[in-house]
């Protein structure tokens, strides 16, 4: 896979069109396993301190803030070209008080340890160039018995869905997204990079060897997407 350098200019050029490509070639469902995530992560009767990584236009951030009035969310990419999409969006919705993004590699968070009650990252793992030192960097940043939930693309288990979805990720959607964005090599990546990623009992060993405990994974949408739950 592309070094995060790569993968960082790649955001950048696609993050104009990103939203809308986004929730057409999803057919919107995205907000769906977000609306479920949120309610996961955080408590909205209670003051938080919420962590969106690989935070990108803000979506899951916005999520968060809008679930509860008492959540103060940051959110952190590589990308200025999302972040700047992000802070509009944060800004038309009324949130800038709530919700702060900034530029920031998962490698080497700019927080100090047990800052935030919980982490959520919203479909940016598998674009994780070294991905166990994210997953230590976000358990450093959690305070003890903080969530993580992380959602992620997957590849269905059921054959005929499974064939259906290869197709539709391997073909169509580098067709739709190249022909919109300009940019098929971007959307030839986004399928490799779910393809590439791995199944839910090896993701679940890697989270435990950063150190989570009570991992959880549920399917959702046939297997189309997955969410991790897990406490540090």
């Amino acid at each position: 896979m592309p070094k995060k350098e790569a993968v960082e200019q790649m955001f950048d050029n696609i993050a104009p069109e990103y939203d809308a490509l986004n929730h057409i070639l999803s057919l919107d469902i995205d907000r769906l396993w977000r609306r479920r995530a949120v309610r996961k992560a955080i408590d909205k009767d209670q003051d938080v301190s919420v962590l969106d990584v690989a935070c990108g236009t803000g979506d899951f951030s916005i999520a968060l803030a809008r679930y509860s009035s008492r959540a103060k969310v940051t959110g952190v990419d590589i990308s200025e070209g999302m972040l700047a999409e992000g802070r509009e969006k944060v800004s038309k919705a009324g949130l800038d008080e709530r919700i702060g993004m900034l530029t920031g590699d998962c490698e080497s968070l700019p927080f100090g340890d047990g800052v935030f009650d919980a982490v959520c990252v919203g479909f940016g793992v598998r674009n994780f160039e070294h991905r166990d030192a994210c997953l230590k960097e976000m358990r450093r940043v959690l305070k003890p018995g903080g969530k993580l939930v992380v959602l992620e693309l997957s590849v269905p288990r059921t054959p005929v869905i499974r064939s259906f979805y290869k197709f539709y990720f391997t073909h169509i959607l580098p067709y739709l997204g190249g022909k919109v964005s300009g940019n098929r090599a971007a959307y030839k990546y986004l399928p490799a990079s779910v393809l590439n990623f791995p199944m839910p009992a090896e993701f679940k060993t890697e989270l435990s060897s950063a150190g989570f405990r009570r991992i959880v994974h549920h399917s959702l949408t046939f297997g189309i997407c997955r969410m991790y739950t897990a406490v540090n």
